[in-house]
């Protein structure tokens, strides 16, 4: 049977379905909203299990989010599905350096990726950051040799891209480490992931 909702009432509803659907499943308090919101933009549950999750990474986000982090992206989808207004009024912005002339010029000259590029010209910003990767794993696998170099700090790191080619290992080169992340283990993910999940943690800024 068709449910006649308002249309200002659907995302109401859809979170509704989801947790009728979970039933007895019990996520942890501080993850449910990002795994919900990862359910609620994909349709799939997979994603209750997928999710992982370093200890109290929503928690340290959040925190830093209000001290005004910036964002970094791998794809221009990606950065266009953040909500900035709220980033905004928390003193952070978004970066995507995908289609800079100067990361593709060196990227061609050093025949390397793009994504791998722009996370060396991220690293240089001189804001703590967030790294939401929904595209390369290319761009996890760098990330983790300037963490292991000691060139970057991160906030957090959104491990969630999609595909077949060293998508899985780049996942698993993030959950080793002592850096704050959230990762979708296996091959599911995607831009539309890494930005609900960067959403999931705004909204519980402005609840």
């Amino acid at each position: 049977m068709i449910e006649h909702i308002k249309p200002m009432d659907i995302e109401k509803r859809s979170f509704e379905i989801i947790t009728e659907i979970l039933g007895d499943r019990i996520l942890d308090p501080e993850n449910e909203l990002v795994i919900k919101r990862a359910i609620h933009t994909t349709a799939d549950f997979d994603y209750a299990d997928n999710l992982v999750f370093s200890e109290h990474a929503v928690a340290h986000t959040i925190d830093a989010l209000k001290k005004g982090c910036d964002i970094v992206t791998d794809t221009q989808m990606a950065r266009s599905g953040i909500n900035k207004t709220i980033l905004g009024k928390l003193g952070g912005e978004v970066h995507c350096f995908m289609s800079d002339e100067d990361v593709a010029k060196e990227a061609k000259e050093r025949g390397v990726t793009r994504a791998l590029v722009s996370m060396e010209k991220a690293a240089s910003l001189a804001k703590p950051c967030i790294f939401a990767i929904g595209n390369a794993p290319t761009a996890l696998i760098r990330l983790r040799e300037l963490y292991d170099e000691g060139k970057l700090d991160p906030v957090l790191i959104i491990g969630v891209p999609v595909g077949f080619v060293n998508v899985v290992e780049s996942k698993e080169l993030i959950i080793e480490t002592d850096m704050p992340y959230i990762v979708a283990r296996g091959r599911k993910g995607g831009s539309n992931v890494a930005a609900a999940i960067c959403n999931a943690i705004l909204y519980q800024i402005t609840r």
